[in-house]
């Protein structure tokens, strides 16, 4: 039976976090996923996740700070998470040849040796640029995969911004999904205050097709997010008894 986790990136501008945390147990979730914003008070946060019977055994660490591994490691502990994820470049900093993107995928490599040593897994998380062909005409994600020992922590909602269809990519890939991000996307012109985002069920990602398909994969968290909810509690509420529904 699945244990749905939260990404609690999707309540940031809904605070207080304990509020969040609590209603999230009620509501019958027993694991978050950690993002950037939240590691000041490592101590605290655990404490919180404790009293509410909650884990998080994910966490998004943006590269700067997974490359500080004494900064970054004690967090990791503290929070008990078991899978670091690496969750976005700003545009910036994102290669923009095929080259450029080999050698990030050997950065990644490099950063991921330490915590792999510690037993952690590593992973990355897709948005919809890396699904955007270069010069050769592979996609960034394609060669991240393919010139890495990467986990991929596959958020589908963005692969299909990315213009791309996640059943190949879950059928191509799927021996590399350590986890997933379960999001949904409004039908086109809908929703457009919470930037074209739906909760988990309301939107047009068949996700009862792919969870059948991702439930051959490794991939062993499925976090729910929603970018820009406008109700936290409503979207936590309707994606969790969406996803119920049809994984029991």
């Amino acid at each position: 039976m699945t244990e749905w986790s939260f990404q609690l990136y999707s309540a940031r501008n809904h605070p207080p976090l304990s509020s969040t945390l609590q209603l999230l147990a009620e509501l019958g979730y027993t694991q978050v996923e950690g993002f950037g914003g939240l590691y000041d008070q490592a101590a605290s946060l655990r404490q919180d996740l404790d009293r509410n019977g909650l884990t998080m055994p994910t966490g998004h660490f943006d590269l700067a700070m997974l490359e500080d591994l004494d900064q970054a490691l004690p967090i990791i502990e503290t929070l008990g998470v078991k899978a670091v994820i690496c969750p976005h470049l700003a545009a910036e900093q994102r290669p923009s040849s095929t080259s450029g993107w080999k050698q990030l995928a050997e950065t990644l490599n490099e950063v991921a040796k330490p915590y792999q040593a510690a037993g952690l897994g590593f992973g990355w998380h897709n948005h919809d640029f890396e699904f955007v062909a270069l010069e050769n005409g592979q996609t960034p994600m394609e060669i991240l995969l393919e010139n890495s020992e990467l986990g991929w922590e596959m958020d589908l909602a963005w692969v299909v911004r990315g213009k791309a269809n996640p059943a190949e990519w879950v059928q191509r890939y799927g021996e590399r999904l350590c986890a997933v991000h379960v999001k949904d996307i409004a039908p086109a012109g809908e929703n457009t205050d919470e930037d074209g985002w739906a909760d988990v069920g309301y939107g047009v990602i068949d996700w009862p097709s792919l969870y059948g398909q991702l439930q051959q994969t490794p991939a062993t968290w499925y976090v729910m997010e929603h970018d820009k909810p406008n109700d936290v509690a409503r979207f936590a509420r309707r994606s969790l008894a969406t996803v119920q529904s049809f994984a029991g």
